[in-house]
């Protein structure tokens, strides 16, 4: 497999939407990326606030550009939050070094990632990843 489909962008996004409502989340907003860091597909529920679209977008680009899920960026920037900041400056402003941003990989190629944001990190996790299975793909948080 050398990209994610536009049909398993669907089935991540809805995979994603209805784990979210079934655990009782708050609601959430899930974007897919190709390798390229192009937007596969986004959605955002009802009530969600209107910028998550930007931090779903950073969560899933600072995975795909760097090649780093979330949680290897949070560290990162936490261990050297100078070099965040460069990355940062390189890529506009557009990374979100927080978990929720989950690489996408096939054969050990990256194909792609996906961002999720509305709750928790950790349940924006969650939630990335059941979108991830259902599309038969396998993620890297």
């Amino acid at each position: 497999m050398t990209e994610i489909t536009a049909a398993q962008a669907k089935t991540i996004i809805a995979t994603a939407m209805a784990k979210g409502e079934e655990a009782g989340f708050k609601p959430l907003s899930v974007v897919v990326l190709d390798a390229g860091g192009h937007v596969k597909a986004f959605e955002r529920a009802d009530g969600a606030a209107p910028g998550r679209f930007g931090i779903a977008h950073g969560k899933a680009y600072g995975a795909v550009m760097l090649g780093m899920p979330g949680s290897a960026q949070m560290a990162r920037a936490e261990a050297q939050p100078y070099f965040m900041a460069a990355v940062n400056g390189v890529y506009g402003g557009q990374v979100v070094p927080v978990p929720g941003g989950v690489l996408v990989k096939a054969d050990g190629v990256v194909i792609g990632a996906v961002g999720v944001t509305g709750d928790t990190s950790e349940n924006d996790v969650i939630a990335a990843m059941a979108g991830l299975s259902a599309a038969g793909l396998h993620g890297e948080a």
